[in-house]
């Protein structure tokens, strides 16, 4: 919806018109008058409604901010999004399912756009909705109108093998066992028991940059810089070199010595970030000041330079090998005032 609301004296107390962006929610968590009010309308309808206090937060609300007495809104229904619906084969997969050797079963409820399927590696954005077996609702990121964002590697083990199996734009139901789920007996408070039932739909795929073939093997012909650190160049640059006081736009992504990634621009934001280089490491700053603008250089930082002098004895062994794109040179922030001169001191004057 798009809405716009004034309390009894003409004063605006929100407006998601002027936001700029229309704010969305289900309709029982919302006030009664809206509530019963929204279920009055259609898609692309606007509608003023002349809400009473008891139909609203009340004559003296006890939400922080909120307004008090009788309210009026104007109203526009941009859509609907149905409340998900208890799948009728909750218990009982269609013959038609596919079923894993891990046990997995699914069935694709609309086919996908997309060519290229995740691996356990990638981030995901999708919607999905969840059941137990009883038929209870314990999860939706379709009733809170935002797809989820996560790394298949950190979720249970059956939506990692599931999600591997499709392709952005697909709709597919899972029967998840409860050992590919939390257990029967889930360790983490709140977590359903049991078998699971999930309907997701796979929106867009995160890929993080593979590592590179020499992520534990530095080059003979690396360039050394300050505090140990090695690098060379991916891709040269064709734009300026940053100064000591510049702010740099960057993405990266690191790596440890068997491949596996331990920090990336790409994830969540999929964009670059901006680095001070007179706030950063000397290790990173020296690094950063050799590049153009449009460069990609591979760099190998020492152990210490990452983890600290007295790193977790459980951290992945040194060094680690970052891949870094000088995107864009931002200018210098503008410095403090200068301060005043200091009084002289006593019997100087």
């Amino acid at each position: 919806v798009h809405y716009t609301g004034w309390d009894k004296a003409g004063k605006m107390f929100d407006s998601s018109v002027v936001r700029g962006k229309p704010a969305e929610f289900p309709l029982n968590a919302v006030i009664k008058g809206w509530t019963e009010g929204l279920q009055l309308m259609v898609e692309g309808e606007k509608r003023r409604f002349w809400i009473p206090a008891a139909l609203a937060y009340g004559d003296t609300p006890t939400r922080p901010g909120a307004p008090a007495g009788d309210l009026c809104f104007d109203v526009e229904l941009i859509k609907i999004t149905p409340y998900p619906k208890v799948p009728a084969d909750l218990l009982n997969p269609p013959k038609d399912a596919e079923k894993t050797a891990s046990g997995l079963v699914s069935k694709v409820l609309k086919k996908g756009t997309g060519k290229v399927k995740p691996t356990a590696d990638d981030t995901v954005v999708v919607h999905y909705s969840g059941w137990d077996k009883s038929g209870k609702m314990f999860d939706s990121s379709v009733l809170r109108g935002q797809p989820a964002q996560f790394p298949l590697n950190g979720v249970i083990k059956g939506w990692t093998e599931g999600l591997q199996l499709m392709v952005p734009g697909e709709k597919r139901r899972f029967w998840i066992p409860a050992a590919l789920a939390y257990g029967d007996t889930p360790s983490r408070p709140g977590a359903p028991a049991g078998d699971l039932c999930f309907d997701v739909e796979l929106i867009k795929v995160i890929s993080v940059p593979k590592a590179p073939a020499n992520v534990a093997k530095i080059p003979a012909d690396a360039e050394a810089s300050e505090g140990g650190v090695k690098s060379i160049v991916v891709k040269k640059g064709t734009g300026e070199k940053p100064k000591a006081d510049s702010v740099v736009m960057v993405n990266f992504t690191g790596w440890s010595k068997d491949g596996k990634v331990i920090d990336t621009t790409v994830v969540p934001n999929d964009a670059p970030i901006p680095l001070p280089l007179g706030k950063v490491p000397a290790a990173f700053s020296s690094v950063l000041k050799k590049m153009q603008v449009g460069e990609i250089r591979q760099v190998w930082f020492p152990a210490k330079v990452i983890l600290g002098p007295n790193p977790d004895p459980r951290a992945p062994e040194g060094p680690f090998c970052y891949q870094f794109e000088l995107v864009k040179i931002n200018p210098a922030p503008a410095g403090a005032p200068a301060p005043s001169p200091a009084p002289a001191p006593k019997g100087q004057r």
